[in-house]
């Protein structure tokens, strides 16, 4: 792939780091792809990857940078606690104007053309929906977002179209959770809200044991569908 590390400055003159990865065609649609707790890690980086071959222009920003520049965490015990200690200690409104400036940033590169959306996963869902209410972004997608239901007083914010996979037997997000995102947005012809069977959170990633190969599949053919008829 046709990938590299990006500066991206702040208000204030600091700079963080973003993963870029571009498309076949060198131009596309951008994505703001956000990480889970672990960082901008491995599979962060391959998930980046995959969306550039279908075709946008992705930025995985280093949202963890304010505590420490350039997280970058396996799935393993001793690595996993690091990593819920580093969202336990999110400053989460800073974390979303670092993703506005990454959104910004996006915009304005040369490759870009089109509409921005945000995608994340876990912390990184939650993440997203709070950019679909504050970041300005076209779209979102959410992926097994913990700590939206909390956030139901931002959905009326939120004005662009929004895609949310749930997986059904979460043991991070409970049914009555996902019960009231539903009924935040039954009235709202923007959102989509999909629940996918017999699988646990984090099933979109192969580095997790919670991996679910059909039900990744079908979450990411509907994320592009979705994704082509928005932006």
């Amino acid at each position: 792939m046709n990938s590299r590390w990006i500066d991206i400055d702040t208000a204030n003159g600091n700079n963080f780091k973003g993963y870029l990865s571009l498309p076949p065609t060198g131009k596309g649609p951008g994505l703001v792809l956000i990480q889970e707790i672990w960082g901008v890690n491995s599979h962060i980086r391959a998930v980046a990857d995959q969306y550039a071959a279908d075709g946008y222009v992705v930025l995985a920003p280093d949202v963890f940078w304010r505590m420490k520049p350039g997280v970058d965490l396996d799935y393993n015990e001793s690595d996993t606690k690091h990593a819920f200690s580093y969202m336990q200690n999110l400053d989460f409104p800073k974390a979303v104007e670092d993703l506005t400036r990454a959104v910004q940033v996006l915009r304005g590169l040369p490759e870009h053309h089109g509409g921005v959306a945000s995608l994340g996963f876990c912390m990184g869902g939650l993440l997203s929906y709070l950019c679909a209410a504050h970041a300005g972004v076209d779209a979102a997608v959410c992926y097994y977002g913990g700590g939206i239901s909390n956030k139901l007083d931002e959905a009326d914010r939120i004005k662009c179209p929004i895609l949310f996979h749930f997986a059904e037997k979460d043991h991070y997000i409970p049914a009555d959770a996902v019960a009231a995102v539903k009924a935040a947005f039954k009235d709202k012809r923007n959102a989509v809200i999909e629940t996918y069977p017999d699988v646990d959170h984090g099933f979109n990633c192969w580095g997790r044991p919670s991996y679910n190969q059909k039900a990744a599949a079908v979450a990411h053919g509907l994320s592009l569908s979705f994704l082509g008829k928005v932006l």
